[in-house]
Formats: structure tokens, C-alpha cells, sequence
């Protein structure tokens, strides 16, 4: 595994903090695990909320976690939902910033509990998915590291480095050492996949789901940035994105995608000028394949 890069950037001032409460199993808590009682409010173009929904699926939550969806574009400025503003409200009074999705709220209360994506994944695992109901280990036990490695490296390694190489508003030797970082981060992630058919070993853990998400966003928005040459680069992976398309044949990962909301998401709120990349395609993400078929390359 690439070595943990650093620690993400702090939140600028001024900045929305994000609601942090956390589910635990001791009614002292407050928020303790019950069946029914919290809701999660997702939005099929965002890429935080996929990963929450195919944790949701894999863990087979449906009838213990209901799921309200969202529209695919926020209809109010900043990226928020005039449906989650009662909850913002009554959470924070005169809250301050957009009523953004993910929102894991508490249907006792009327209140948010979390707006922070790896602290929900984490609760959805710990605390309602290891009752029996058949679900994969996401988080195993010894391997915390190197699923928040991985998180760092598919946030800053490749979604980062993707837009930045992507970016017509800064300069050609800028955009091409971004290119150059987010392939050695892909390189690494190739070799990774040469002994296993997982990130992390045999088995499927959230390591998969950071990445498959992270490889669905740089395929459907960050290439429609990049030169051809970029994306054919990108695309000389074949095991990376082999990976990709199997996942994408689950029912938790393929069910759970929706690519006209994420293209109606991008057209809505994008500034930036397509290049060559938005022709091409790596990969469909509609067609299953067995694990030992290449991917496509452009």
C-alpha cells in the first residue's frame, strides 16, 4: 500500500462545520443504535452519498435504516436542499451555510446527527451491520490505517490531483505535474490489484467502496476535463479498471449508481470548459464483466 499521504487541509474560516455526532451501542449515548430510528437523506449524484448507499446495500440495511433520496441537483445556492433545511434549522439555529447531503438524522429527535461521511460509514458498519445479516467486514479488525490511507489517497491522489490536471485556469507545466502525480498514484493502485482481487486481501472492505466510487467520479467528471492523451494514460490500467467494472456487476455498487444524475449534477454546476476527454469513455459502467476481462481502453 502507497504510503498515508498527509493529513487533509483544515477547513478554511468561515467554513460549515460539519455535524459530528456519532452512533454508539450505550442508551447513555443518546444517540445509541435502534432499529427505524435514523434516516438517511442521500443524493444519487453525489459521490459521498454513493459510498453511503452501497455501504447501506452491502450491509443490508433497508429495513432497518430508510433511505430518503434527493434531487440529483441541489435547487438551492451552495449545493443545498430546500428538503433538508427543517433539519438544519432545527439542528443549528439560523444555520449558516447550505443544507448539504449526506444527513444522517434522527427521527426521534427532528435533529441531524452527522453530516460527516466517514464517521456514518463507520456507524453504519459498527453498529448496525454486525447483527448477522450476512454483510462483509468493511472495517476489519487491524486494517483502520490503511482504509483511511486509502480514503486519503482516492480524495487528494486522485480526485484532487484529477481536477488539477484538468484545470484550464492554470498553467501547462502545473496541469502536467498533476497528470504525472495522479498516474503514479494509479500505478500504485495497479501493482496493489496484482495480488489480490481486493485492496485490502480476499475479502470486499471500504477500502473498495472509497476507491470504486473515487474511479466512477474520475471517469464520469474529472475525464470530461483532460486531453485524449491524458485519458488514454489514465485508461492504461487494465487491472484497475477490470476491478472497476466487477464491482460495478454487484448489485450494492451497480444498483446504487446513477449516471444521469451525476451528468445532470456536472452540466448544472460545472464552469469549466470540456476538452478532448468528454469524447472518450473508459469504461461502461451499464455492462457487467467477468473479473479476468480487461477493461476497455480508450
Amino acid at each position: 500500500m502507497p504510503a498515508m499521504p498527509p493529513p487533509a487541509v483544515p477547513s478554511p474560516p468561515g467554513a460549515t462545520p460539519p455535524f459530528r455526532g456519532r452512533i454508539g451501542r450505550d442508551a447513555r449515548s443518546g444517540h445509541y443504535a435502534v432499529p427505524r430510528r435514523y434516516r438517511l437523506h442521500l443524493s444519487p449524484a453525489c459521490p459521498h452519498c454513493l459510498g453511503i448507499a452501497i455501504t447501506h446495500s452491502l450491509l443490508g440495511l433497508h429495513d432497518v435504516l430508510p433511505v430518503t433520496m434527493l434531487p440529483a441537483v441541489p435547487d438551492e445556492s451552495g449545493g443545498g436542499h430546500s428538503a433538508l433545511r427543517p433539519l438544519y434549522e432545527a439542528s443549528s439555529h439560523r444555520h449558516p451555510g447550505p443544507a448539504t447531503a449526506p444527513v444522517l438524522s434522527d427521527d426521534w429527535t427532528g435533529r441531524i446527527v452527522s453530516t460527516h461521511t466517514p464517521d456514518i460509514l463507520r456507524d453504519l458498519a459498527r453498529h448496525f451491520g454486525a447483527d448477522g445479516r450476512g454483510g462483509p467486514a468493511l472495517y476489519p479488525h487491524g486494517a483502520e490505517a490503511e482504509t483511511d490511507a486509502v480514503r486519503h489517497l482516492c480524495e487528494q491522489g486522485i480526485n484532487e490531483a484529477a481536477q488539477a490536471a484538468g484545470d484550464a485556469g492554470t498553467d501547462e507545466a502545473e496541469r502536467a505535474a498533476s497528470l504525472a502525480s495522479l498516474l503514479r498514484v494509479l500505478d500504485s493502485l495497479e501493482w496493489r490489484l496484482s495480488s489480490g482481487p481486493y485492496l485490502l486481501g480476499d475479502g470486499l472492505t471500504a477500502a473498495d467502496v472509497h476507491l470504486w466510487v473515487t474511479l466512477v467520479q474520475l471517469d464520469t467528471v474529472h475525464r470530461r476535463h483532460l486531453d485524449a492523451a491524458a485519458v488514454h494514460r489514465i485508461a492504461g490500467h487494465p487491472r484497475l479498471w477490470a476491478y472497476a467494472r466487477r464491482l460495478a456487476a454487484h448489485p450494492a455498487f451497480g444498483g446504487s449508481l446513477d449516471l444521469d444524475a451525476i451528468a445532470r449534477r456536472h452540466d448544472a454546476h460545472c464552469r469549466g470548459p470540456e476538452a478532448a476527454g468528454a469524447a472518450l469513455h473508459i469504461l461502461d459502467w451499464t455492462v457487467p464483466a467477468c473479473a479476468d476481462v480487461p477493461a476497455e481502453a480508450v
